[in-house]
C-alpha cells in the first residue's frame, strides 16, 4: 500500500510540475474545476465551470468583462483550446496586459495586447488588438491565408509567442500574426466576455480549456518567410526580417544612404 501512494504522490508532482503534456516547464493556469489564479473585473458578465472548461457568459448593461490572473507573465508560450457557438460572439485573450481598478469612472479598466477571437464574417480571429489604447495593431486582413482556421461549435486550438518585443499567434496550428511592440514586455492573461448591444443576445458561451502557459527558456518558432510582419519601432528591423531581405533606409540619425540621395535629387531638380 505505501509503495502504491508514493507512485500516485510522484504522480501528481509531475503532472503539477510539467503541466498536461508532461513536458519540462509547463504550467497549468486553470486546474480544470475552479477559478483559482483569477479575478474578474471591469464588468458584470459571468464566469463558471462547465465538464472541465471555463465557460464565460454574456450578461446585458455591463461593458466588456475579463478573467484575469493573478500573476503577471513576461516571456512566455501560451496555449489553449477555446470554443465559440455561434457568429455573433467576439471575445478575446489578453495578454501582457494591464488592469486598473480607478479607469472607467471606477468601473475599472483593462488595457494592453489581445489576441482576436472573432467568428464574424470578417473573421480576424488571431490578430492582434490593443484593447483599451491603439486599437487594431494586427487586422487579420494582413494575412488572410489564416482567415479561415476557426470553427464555431467546436474547440479550436490557440498557441501565443511572446519573446522580447517579438510576437507570434497561430490558429489551429496555422500562423496567423506577427508583430514587433515594445510597448509593453510584461502583464496579466485574461479571457474576456465581451460586451453585448442587444438584451437577447444574454446568455451566450464561449469556452477557455487545457489552459498552460511556458515561461522558461523559450526558443523561437519559425514562421514562414512570407507572412507580413507590423515592426512598430522606430527605424529597426527584426532579424526575421532581415532574413526576408529587407533593409532600413533611413538609420533616424543621419542624412546617410537613400534619404541623401532623394535630397541630393531635390536640390538638382530645384536647380540649386
Amino acid at each position: 500500500m505505501k509503495r502504491i501512494l508514493i507512485v500516485v504522490t510522484l504522480s501528481v508532482i509531475v503532472t503539477n510540475l510539467f503541466g498536461q503534456s508532461g513536458k519540462a516547464g509547463w504550467i497549468n493556469l486553470f486546474d480544470g474545476k475552479s477559478l483559482s489564479g483569477w479575478k474578474k473585473v471591469a464588468g458584470d458578465a459571468e464566469y463558471k465551470i462547465e465538464d472541465g472548461a471555463i465557460a464565460g457568459i454574456t450578461v446585458a448593461n455591463t461593458p466588456n468583462t475579463f478573467l484575469i490572473t493573478e500573476q503577471e507573465y513576461g516571456d512566455f508560450v501560451l496555449e489553449l483550446e477555446v470554443k465559440i457557438m455561434d457568429t455573433t460572439s467576439n471575445s478575446g485573450i489578453q495578454f501582457r496586459s494591464h488592469y486598473d481598478p480607478a479607469g472607467n469612472d471606477g468601473k475599472g479598466k483593462v488595457f494592453g495586447y489581445q489576441y482576436e477571437l472573432d467568428p464574424s464574417s470578417r473573421r480576424w480571429t488571431g490578430g492582434v488588438y490593443d484593447e483599451g489604447r491603439r486599437d487594431w495593431l494586427y487586422p487579420l486582413s494582413l494575412n488572410s491565408t489564416a482567415q479561415d482556421m476557426l470553427k464555431t461549435g467546436v474547440y479550436n486550438k490557440v498557441r501565443l509567442e511572446c519573446i522580447g518585443n517579438n510576437i507570434k499567434t497561430w490558429i489551429n496550428d496555422k500562423p496567423a500574426a506577427y508583430i514587433v511592440d515594445d510597448v509593453d514586455s510584461k502583464g496579466v492573461i485574461a479571457l474576456q466576455v465581451h460586451s453585448i448591444d442587444k438584451p437577447e443576445m444574454a446568455g451566450k458561451k464561449i469556452y477557455w480549456k487545457n489552459i498552460r502557459i511556458h515561461k522558461g527558456t523559450i526558443t523561437p518558432s519559425s514562421f514562414p518567410e512570407n507572412i507580413y510582419v507590423l515592426n512598430t519601432i522606430p527605424n529597426n528591423l527584426s532579424e526575421f526580417e532581415k532574413k526576408g531581405g529587407w533593409k532600413l533606409l533611413f538609420d533616424g540619425k543621419t542624412n546617410n544612404g537613400c534619404l541623401g540621395l532623394i535630397r541630393i535629387s531635390f536640390l538638382k531638380k530645384a536647380g540649386k
